[in-house]
């Protein structure tokens, strides 16, 4: 297989590009580096691209790995000929290798196996060949009859060959690959419960679906529904048409072994065949599903990641309870945090006078501009409280009840302890829940994705792989941002591209010792970080008051002299990049012909947009762009929701079926797919993302199931 041609032909990018981005991969180089200053050797493919094309080089390699095992063990027991060499050659898939390997794989002891050491193997090549018209099987099979080997009658020596001829069948990919097929086509996935038992899986006790048609959330309810004991799935086939494969294959009319040929292709498909392409379809279904919610969970975390900041803010923090009170805590507008307290607004004690003096006298005190709460346990009585409070205060306050997924893994973690030593644990939710409406990234980036609530069954799926693919979203969203070199924790640092948890601690402890960093140079004193991760991190690192100005953009420093080149062809300096002074440069090489330009400077057109861009807008934040957290003032109670009704809510979380969306009555509501727009979508993230600001309408309310159905058909349209 020539895997660069693979990679061209799938991924619709050239051949130099392709190879480059191999070669690229090859010499150690990081996604996000790769992604944003190797755009002239890429084809300017974006990073999520270059992941797939990772994923895809790993998968290529191996399956030219395994082909090369295969073809030496078949070779090895001089069984190797040109037809399966050309199959081996062909083979796409790790699957179809494993099916023609299938024959010459070592087996432990079968029937088949027995049969063979019987000396039964010619009797079965006779019977397959199905070429004699007279006599009878039994006349045909006493030549057999060795009482030394176990082979008593001619019944027994038919039995033995026919169980040689079952595995054979069994054995034949082409026959594997056409059931798959026919299950694809004509299968229907199955599953039975026990009316009798009570589970959240009622509406898959007596449940079929096509095959081709099952979405993956299905695949996946289903088999947590089996792991869990409530269901019995099944793939089921055709049986006629499958059988009708194999008889078309190996069943000859007019001889007289063909009945027994018959009967050994039924007992091939009932006993061998059916069993294990039942096995390798829920397997592909499985893993198919599993791909499908591990890509829905990293496009609900990026969202949730580059959720705007609410900067230059000093916000106040709930974690709400009901015993042991609502843990309170006040950050100032870089998340140091000036005082915790409790408070016990909520059940059984019910001391809200007292609580709200507290929380009146931490506004007026720190000039709260903004209070955070948790949506956990106690949360709607925590939010009621908070809002009849921020009435009666002088200064404008806002609040938004934030997602607490993660924050008491965080809090009970090591980092946590090590973050704030002298905190009990729950003080420690507090403060993480102030820092996520200030900071989302900086302070999400600190919890395993898999805790931050966004995704759908993320504990059935492989570990290593969902551990894989949102840790590259982290990384994607931690260097698109950038990261501010004085500030950043080491949780944050470690997501940079080049750097490990070892030196991002080490960065923390060189700054800790010597001061603030000044340049970015500076990095290269730090331990273990070599000229290879400089290269790769420097450029994602930000200085903002660095005595060379390029230090606070992703100029990396290897464009610092071709940035300079830039900036003299207009008229201007380094000193120039400070403030506003150059967002008319963008316009003046537009004028003057971007590409002359870049060619002037010696650099690709997508590096010279790239850095006309920076320097315009030097130290930007891309989330500034986005739309701001939506902050509320009152709250809304679900028995005070009516059909109808027209609300502004958040969107929190993106699934197959549809969108969950905040609308502040603490119990989120469900916008069917249906429900979505008026045009046909095949999935819900074609149109909405987690942090999507949206006008919804009130389908109805179930106040007893605490459910709540919404819809955004007509919402907007309705309002005016």
């Amino acid at each position: 297989m020539d895997i660069i041609k693979t990679l061209c032909e799938e991924f619709k990018i050239r051949q130099n590009h392709a190879e480059n981005i191999v070669a690229l991969i090859d010499a150690d180089n990081t996604i996000p580096f790769i992604a944003r200053y190797r755009k002239e050797m890429t084809g300017s493919c974006d990073d999520q691209v270059l992941r797939e094309i990772y994923d895809r080089l790993q998968y290529l390699r191996n399956l030219e790995k395994r082909k090369q095992e295969v073809s030496a063990s078949i070779t090895e027991q001089e069984k190797m000929t040109p037809e399966i060499e050309t199959a081996l050659a062909e083979a796409k898939t790790l699957a179809e290798i494993e099916d023609i390997y299938r024959p010459y794989k070592p087996k432990r002891r079968t029937r088949a196996s027995i049969a063979k050491e019987k000396g039964l193997e010619p009797l079965s090549e006779m019977i397959l060949a199905q070429q004699l018209r007279s006599g009878t099987p039994e006349k045909q099979a006493e030549a057999y009859i060795n009482e030394e080997k176990g082979v008593l009658s001619a019944e027994e020596a038919l039995a033995g060959a026919c169980d040689i001829i079952a595995e054979t069948i069994s054995d034949d990919p082409e026959i594997r690959k056409q059931l798959k097929t026919l299950a694809f086509r004509q299968g229907t996935v199955s599953s039975k419960g026990d009316p009798e038992k009570q589970s959240v899986y009622t509406m898959y006790y007596d449940y079929a679906e096509p095959i081709a048609k099952i979405p993956s959330h299905r695949i996946l309810a289903v088999n947590r529904g089996e792991k869990e004991e409530f269901l019995k799935a099944a793939i089921e086939i055709p049986e006629e048409n499958a059988k009708a494969i194999l008889f078309r294959r190996y069943v000859k009319d007019g001889s007289i072994f063909t009945e027994l040929c018959r009967s050994a292709a039924e007992d091939a498909y009932q006993r061998l065949i059916f069993p294990s392409v039942e096995r390798e379809l829920r397997n592909d279904l499985t893993e198919k599903a599993n791909e499908q919610a591990i890509k829905m969970f990293g496009q609900n975390l990026k969202p949730l990641l580059m959720q705007p900041p609410v900067k230059g803010k000093t916000v106040l923090a709930v974690d709400p309870a009901y015993r042991t009170g609502c843990k309170i805590c006040v950050v100032d507008e870089n998340g140091k945090v000036l005082t915790t307290d409790v408070i016990y607004p909520t059940p059984p004690q019910n001391k809200k006078e007292e609580a709200a003096k507290k929380i009146k006298a931490y506004i007026d005190r720190f000039s709260v501009d903004c209070i955070s709460i948790g949506n956990g346990t106690a949360s709607k009585e925590a939010e009621i409280f908070i809002a009849e409070t921020i009435r009666e205060v002088s200064r404008p306050v806002s609040y938004m009840v934030v997602n607490e997924a993660g924050a008491s893994v965080y809090s009970a973690s090591k980092l946590g302890a090590a973050e704030f030593p002298d905190f009990d644990v729950s003080l420690r939710s507090a403060v993480s829940i102030a820092r996520r409406l200030q900071d989302p990234l900086a302070e999400l980036v600190k919890i395993d994705p898999k805790s931050i609530g966004v995704g759908q069954y993320q504990h059935d799926m492989p570990q290593a792989r969902l551990e894989e693919s949102l840790r590259g979203v982290v990384e994607s969203c931690v260097n698109s941002v950038g990261v501010d070199l004085n500030t950043a924790s080491p949780s944050l640092l470690g997501y940079v591209s080049g750097i490990s948890s070892t030196v991002a601690k080490n960065i923390v402890a060189y700054r800790e010792e010597n001061g603030a960093f000044t340049s970015r140079t500076q990095l290269k004193k730090v331990p273990k970080l070599g000229p290879k991760a400089y290269e790769q991190c420097a450029g994602f690192l930000r200085i903002p008051h660095a005595k060379n100005p390029l230090d606070n953009t992703a100029v990396h420093p290897e464009s610092y002299d071709h940035a300079k080149q830039l900036l003299s062809l207009f008229g201007y300096t380094e000193k120039d990049i400070q403030g506003n002074s150059l967002e008319l440069l963008p316009s003046k090489a537009d004028l003057y012909g971007r590409q002359k330009a870049a060619e002037e400077c010696q650099i690709g057109l997508p590096t010279l947009n790239d850095i006309l861009k920076e320097l315009a807008k030097p130290g930007r934040d891309i989330r500034d762009s986005l739309p701001p957290p939506l902050l509320r003032t009152d709250i809304l109670d679900i028995n005070d929701l009516k059909e109808g009704d027209l609300l502004t809510g958040t969107v929190r979380n993106v699934i197959d079926f549809g969108v969950f969306v905040d609308i502040g009555v603490h119990q989120d509501g469900l916008v069917h797919i249906s429900q979505i727009c008026n045009r046909y979508i095949k999935h819900p993230s074609e149109v909405l993302k987690v942090g999507d600001i949206v006008k919804v309408r009130v389908l109805s309310v179930d106040t007893t199931k605490k459910r709540i159905s919404l819809t955004i058909k007509g919402a907007k349209e309705n309002e005016k």
